[in-house]
């Protein structure tokens, strides 16, 4: 029942198996550890990772990771086989994990961004740049956990005991087999399988499906004090998305009578928010999707756009109206 990951390289018309270790060939679990930093799409198409050696009560955890419906993921590494009791260490950190309120997790998760990207970031606008149609007024946060066990081979009554807690119970748990291939070329490969499937997983634990609520395009209709104390409040923030409305998008818009997407991209790269047009275009989306958020009217009192698709916000501007108080507000 072993789950088990042959490879075998072509050569000449024969096969060759391909059967050293990664220690045989130098690497270290550092060396995985990394890779799975660079490239988490490889633990799954909907996981962030968040926090790496994550205190907890009974331990370091090796990572901490976040899907896409904001439930955390137990993700415990061995560079060999998988053994059973790795499962038992995997629950007693979940069981303390389940506990986190969204203050700890926050906190993790600046730790984390502060160390592996340009700047520290919240978990809201973590979030929202990393997944793109993530909709975080109507997910929640560690409303359950998942476990994502990760190894080169895994014992048979552990694979055994995984089947039977997601099958039966509709546990999220997982566990993921990697092969570390390095050909007679010198060329290195990893190859991956799951215990079961990702979509079948999803099926078996119905708490990782959301309800969204759809965004909005109503504008407020508060009267001036109240609008000015929203906004002022607002602008204060220091979560990064409004802070890039604040610097980027209002003085923009009190420049120019219309303002495109293009002009923010542009504006973004040249303020050193980001390098990469792509990038940019995902921020400009995060700014989009959050001027869209149905309890941020008082924004939408304040910023007019057109819809030339149902999804899409363009060429934002200023009402003529509120432009004295926006300028009042950002020269405070």
């Amino acid at each position: 029942m072993a789950t088990e990951i042959g490879v075998w390289q072509i050569v000449d018309g024969k096969l060759n198996r391909i059967n050293k270790t990664m220690t045989e060939n130098g690497k270290l679990e550092i060396d995985l550890e990394n890779w799975i930093k660079e490239s988490s799409t490889i633990l799954g198409q909907d996981i962030l990772i968040i926090g790496e050696q994550v205190r907890t009560k009974s331990g370091p955890l090796d990572f901490l990771g976040i899907d896409k419906s904001g439930n955390l993921i137990v993700i415990e590494l061995k560079r060999d086989k998988l053994p059973r009791e790795v499962l038992s260490q995997a629950i007693d950190y979940a069981s303390d994990v389940a506990s986190w309120d969204l203050d700890k997790i926050n906190e993790e998760c600046l730790k984390y961004t502060k160390n592996e990207l340009y700047a520290e970031q919240e978990l809201e606008d973590y979030l929202s740049e990393s997944f793109g149609d993530i909709d975080l007024e109507n997910i929640i946060i560690n409303g359950t956990q998942r476990i994502l066990l990760v190894g080169f081979s895994v014992d048979d009554s552990l694979e055994r005991m995984i089947e039977w807690l997601s099958n039966s119970y509709g546990v999220g748990i997982n566990a993921l087999i990697l092969k570390y291939i390095k050909t007679n070329a010198n060329e290195e490969l990893l190859a991956r399988t799951m215990i079961i499937p990702e979509d079948v997983e999803k099926e078996r634990n119905p708490k990782r499906s959301i309800k969204v609520k759809p965004p909005s395009d109503e504008p407020g209709t508060y009267k001036d004090d109240e609008l000015e104390n929203l906004l002022r409040d607002y602008l204060k923030t220091e979560r990064i998305t409004p802070k890039r409305i604040r610097k980027i998008l209002l003085p923009l818009c009190l420049e120019n009578s219309i303002v495109s997407r293009e002009m923010i991209k542009k504006e973004l790269i040249k303020q050193g928010d980001t390098s990469e047009y792509g990038k940019a275009g995902i921020i400009v989306t995060t700014i989009s999707k959050e001027i869209g958020i149905a309890e941020r009217d008082y924004l939408r009192q304040i910023i007019r756009y057109d819809k030339p698709n149902p999804w899409e916000k363009e060429n934002y501007r200023l009402v003529d109206y509120y432009k004295e108080m926006v300028k009042e507000l950002l020269d405070k």
